[in-house]
């Protein structure tokens, strides 16, 4: 039975989810580092928070851990480098507190045009200061995203509730979705001039850390006023603090901080400042959202394989998952044949290519390509799997190619994988029968096969003699042929034999093998 630690507080109906679908979880929040790093070895998943730092050291000891799911949306708590290369799917849950965090993020955009918490600390204290706090309307100003994602396009469709006109500045936000979003799609640096009111909306990488800089803030329409309810560290606080007290900036408000729990700040004081602690996600509906979907992503991953909202890996629905399953296996084995002939050649791996044809051209590719690699790259380095072979193949230098054909050839499904290495290039290709997979090509010779544990693949010359020699020597050694295929390029040339057995076969054997007449190479495969 597979096994979830939860370890930040969550919703009991999300540990409801996973008991009623058959995994077993344990609830834990509050647990110091040094508690966490005792007992997560003995969970396949790990729900979290904010709280929870999924660090390098917390994943060293992670030995049994698959995935860990965030009920949120920003992982900046998990460490995605150290867990893609231990090849842990790290998921979040991007639509669960949308809604929420758009309207805070309209909330904010209000008191802010409005001076509603000054006004009411005023009110409050027995002031009646009505000509002080002289506000803006919203209605027919220009609002700047910085980011149109999820959030982002729910923020600018309650913005054209209020009539703003909505600019915005996202690099993967097509011509037509902006057309379909109602913005004006910008450059960043036109999107600063031009805004009267400018939100955030964009995750915390190294391309977006304080893409409100200094320079960037001077470069502002004067008297703009900011709002951000994305993630801290997206703005320069000091510089921002400056371009309030010069009144480049006329107002700011922000929900989240560069540190949290933010108990100090530049900002802190100043009356044309909101702050909120992080509240962007803070409703009863949102809570339990995010709570039940991570339950359900991580369920349904552990249970079916089904990858949803993955960070660091290609999705796979639950309903394709069932539809997938068998080329999965089917891609991992044909890279893992081209895996061991690689390694049994010593050759150097420069470029992977996987050749899809007929119903499988017409499937979601993204998991079958990280599938074939990592059953390329794993018999060459350990540890890979699917979630990190596309980093390692990065990181190695490795070129990735995909084709896709959806017209049926000689087969109605084929998958062909071709690893070029500095010794030459080498191309296996693939079917289902019957649902299972079945090899059906290598090096161009058709032979088909089906993959056991358990395998012996010899190139030869094709003269008489060979079958009997070779057949002879496995006997001799009490080896048992379960099956027997054979290929060939053409009467008298090169020949492929691949034999299933039902053992390992230890050096002695090959080496007799390998000294047979006829025969060029004998590779032992394992699948």
């Amino acid at each position: 039975m597979a096994k979830v630690l939860i370890s930040d507080k969550l919703s009991p109906d999300a540990v409801a989810v996973f008991r009623h679908r058959g995994v077993e979880v344990d609830v834990r929040p509050g647990l110091t580092p040094a508690e966490h790093r005792g007992i997560i070895g003995a969970y396949e998943g790990l729900a979290i928070r904010s709280a929870t730092k999924v660090t390098r050291e917390l994943l060293d000891a992670a030995t049994n851990l698959k995935v860990v799911g965030r009920a949120g949306i920003g992982v900046d708590n998990v460490d995605l480098k150290s867990a893609t290369a231990r090849g842990v799917i790290v998921m979040n849950t991007p639509h669960g507190n949308s809604i929420t965090t758009a309207e805070h993020a309209i909330a904010m955009m209000f008191a802010l045009a409005r001076q509603i918490p000054e006004a009411t600390a005023s009110t409050k204290a027995g002031r009646w200061e009505k000509n002080r706090f002289m506000g803006t309307e919203l209605t027919g100003k220009l609002l700047g995203l910085i980011g149109a994602g999820n959030i982002g396009s729910i923020v600018a469709d309650r913005a054209h509730g209020l009539h703003m006109r909505v600019l915005a500045y996202d690099p993967y936000l097509s011509a037509q979705r902006a057309l379909d979003l109602g913005v004006e799609k910008l450059e960043l640096d036109e999107l600063l001039a031009r805004a009267d009111f400018i939100t955030l909306h964009t995750p915390m990488t190294e391309a977006t850390r304080n893409i409100l800089s200094r320079e960037a803030l001077a470069r502002c329409k004067r008297g703009v006023r900011i709002i951000n309810c994305a993630r801290g560290g997206l703005i320069d606080e000091a510089a921002l603090a400056d371009a309030l007290r010069s009144g480049q900036v006329g107002g700011a408000a922000l929900d989240v901080f560069e540190t949290e729990p933010a108990t100090d700040s530049p900002l802190f004081g100043m009356e044309n400042v909101v702050c909120t602690p992080h509240l962007g996600a803070s409703t009863n509906e949102a809570q339990e959202n995010v709570a039940l979907q991570v339950a359900e992503q991580i369920s349904d991953f552990l249970l079916t394989g089904a990858v949803t909202n993955a960070i660091n890996t290609a999705s796979v629905s639950a309903e394709d998952a069932p539809r997938l399953r068998p080329y999965m296996q089917l891609v991992q084995f044909l890279g893992a044949f081209a895996g061991q002939m690689t390694r049994a050649q010593d050759g150097v791996i420069a470029r992977v290519a996987i050749d899809y044809e007929g119903a499988v051209a017409t499937l979601n590719q993204k998991p079958l390509t990280a599938a074939a690699l990592a059953g390329v790259l794993r018999p060459v380095l350990s540890g890979v799997n699917m979630v990190n072979a596309p980093v390692v193949a990065r990181e190695h230098g490795i070129d990735i190619a995909e084709t896709t054909h959806d017209r049926p050839g000689e087969y109605q499904t084929l998958v062909r994988v071709i690893v070029t290495t500095d010794r030459g290039a080498r191309a296996v290709a693939g079917t289902l029968f019957a649902g299972k997979p079945r090899l059906v090509e290598v090096k161009s010779i058709k032979v088909e096969a089906d993959f056991s544990p358990h395998m012996l693949y010899v190139t030869n010359r094709d003269k008489p003699g060979f079958i009997g020699r070779f057949g002879e020597t496995l006997a001799r050694h009490g080896i048992n042929i379960a099956t027997f295929h054979l290929g060939r390029a053409g009467q008298g040339g090169d020949a492929i034999c691949l034999v299933s057995v039902d053992e390992d076969l230890d050096e002695a054997v090959l080496s007799e093998v390998r000294a047979l007449p006829l025969v060029v190479q004998a590779t032992p495969l394992a699948f």
